[in-house]
């Protein structure tokens, strides 16, 4: 009687194993495609049209690396949300047999498929696509793809010896004895201390990321919305602004201008600014009331409730941290899903939890380019360069395989760390996870306070007229009385 049994549950594990590993590359089908859309949409294609065969293959095949870690990328911000949501509809769907799929064994699957794709992608794929395609062949040898393909290894390979003779120097300065008894350990110690430092570079990257891009989220949006008039002449504004157009675009037809001379480039430019002004004028003029009034202040008043919320759980966490030791972040081996809500307020606080990682996951990429460090690496519709394209491929890379150990750090979840996230050396140290929730709270309250501040002070100068002073006066020496004269007279 044991035989049919036995037969019977290795046939079922077979089945949940080939079930699982099915909706894991349709997964991976579906973010690949995805990722190369997006990834088309930026590239600049000349680098794929060229005479030279040699070249455009070269460039093709680390196109493919590039949007193979583009969906990596997409899949490690995704793991939290889909983990968090998977264990509500088992909560609310437990004897469903629709739902039999979704169990532990498949987050747990992903998650280890995440961090095995990432570690792949950021330490291999990334550097062989950028070698690859500065490669030339070895002096002296038969110009192809195979020679640059040999010169890739060959850099490859004495790049990794280098990087992980750095990692052993850098474990022997911390810990000589575990250096030296783990000098052949190469698969137990060294990688995953190595992403360990990775993932630390990545958790502080996103800790000055985060507050820049969720302070730049307003003006951002702002951009994309309908803004209300207050104290303006819209009418008067882009009457001036079609007068200065056509003026421009007079002088740049005949070739010379009126009054001075000035570079062709320069008025043409002009000329542009001009005319994209004009454009939003004539769409905020299309606006409907409802629209202009009502859109843009409840889209500023939801960006500021959720960062209050973030920073108000980051607070509250730091409470936590002092009294409870099942506060610090830690990595479990098996997910019980469907036992019991990850938020204390159920599922609608599952689903704020969901909202709040992936906002702030968008506000470290808008704070990630936001910067003056970054800002070269911006990517442009059509006209981004293939090595931009490896250099934004590895920084989403960095940014979002942190995101699990960032969400669980901040406290914004209670969803353990699963698989290999939860083996990194410092989570465990109080200190750090404190500091580093005191730093985020602090950092984030300081810029939003500073961004609505001069938002006001830049509205309020733009209601008055102020900004069409020349930049000779002062305002500060203005009188208020003038100030008061000037805005009633807009509103009369």
């Amino acid at each position: 009687m044991e035989a049919p049994e036995d037969v019977s549950v290795r046939e079922q594990l077979f089945h949940d194993r080939v079930r699982e590993t099915i909706i894991c590359v349709l997964l991976f089908i579906c973010l690949y495609i995805v990722s190369y859309l997006v990834i088309t949409h930026y590239k600049r294609n000349a680098e794929f049209t060229i005479d030279n065969s040699e070249d455009a293959t070269v460039n093709k095949i680390a196109l493919w690396l590039c949007t193979f870690t583009l969906s990596v990328s997409v899949g490690a911000v995704l793991l939290l949300p889909l983990s968090i949501l998977s264990n509500e509809v088992l909560l609310s769907f437990p004897q469903s047999y629709y739902m039999q799929w979704l169990n532990g064994s498949l987050i747990h699957g992903l998650w280890n498929i995440v961090f095995l794709f990432s570690n792949l992608s950021l330490v291999f794929l990334l550097p062989f696509a950028y070698f690859f395609t500065e490669s030339e062949g070895f002096a002296g040898s038969k110009k192809g793809v195979m020679a640059r393909l040999y010169e890739t290894a060959v850099v490859l390979f004495l790049l990794t010896l280098l990087v992980l003779g750095m990692v052993w120097v850098a474990s022997a300065i911390l810990d000589d004895n575990m250096a030296r008894q783990s000098l052949y350990d190469l698969w137990e110690y060294y990688l995953p201390y190595l992403y360990s430092c990775i993932s630390l570079f990545g958790v502080l990257l996103l800790l000055l990321c985060t507050p820049l891009g969720l302070s730049r989220m307003f003006s951002v949006t702002g951009r994309l919305l309908v803004k209300p008039r207050l104290l303006e002449d819209l009418d008067e504004t882009m009457s001036c602004a079609e007068f200065e157009e056509a003026s421009l675009s007079r002088n740049l037809t005949s070739g010379t201008s009126l009054w001075i001379n000035v570079n062709a480039e320069v008025l043409r430019n002009r000329f542009l600014n001009i005319q994209a002004q004009r454009i939003a004028l004539e769409i905020r003029k299309r606006a409907s009331p409802w629209q202009r009034n009502l859109g843009y202040p409840l889209a500023m008043l939801l960006l500021l409730a959720v960062t209050v919320v973030c920073v108000l759980i980051v607070c509250y966490h730091v409470v936590e941290l002092l009294f409870d030791d099942t506060a610090m972040p830690r990595g479990m081996e098996d997910p019980l899903l469907g036992a019991a809500s990850f938020s204390m307020f159920g599922s609608l606080g599952a689903a704020v939890q969901v909202i709040l990682i992936l906002y702030l996951m968008i506000s470290s990429v808008v704070g990630f380019y936001s910067s003056p460090l970054f800002t070269g690496l911006r990517p442009r519709a059509q006209d981004t360069t293939l090595t931009q394209i490896i250099g934004n491929c590895v920084s989403l890379l960095v940014l979002s395989s942190a995101l699990p150990v960032f969400s669980r750090t901040l406290g914004i979840t209670r969803f353990d760390l699963l698989g290999d996230f939860g083996r990194f050396n410092w989570l465990g140290n109080f200190h750090i996870v404190f500091l580093y929730n005191i730093l985020f709270a602090g950092l984030t309250s300081a810029c939003l306070i500073n961004t609505l501040t001069w938002t006001v002070q830049r509205e309020l100068i733009r209601a008055f007229g102020l900004h069409k002073l020349p930049s000779t006066v002062s305002r500060s020496t203005i009188p208020l009385r003038l100030l008061l004269a000037n805005g009633l007279s807009k509103i009369q």
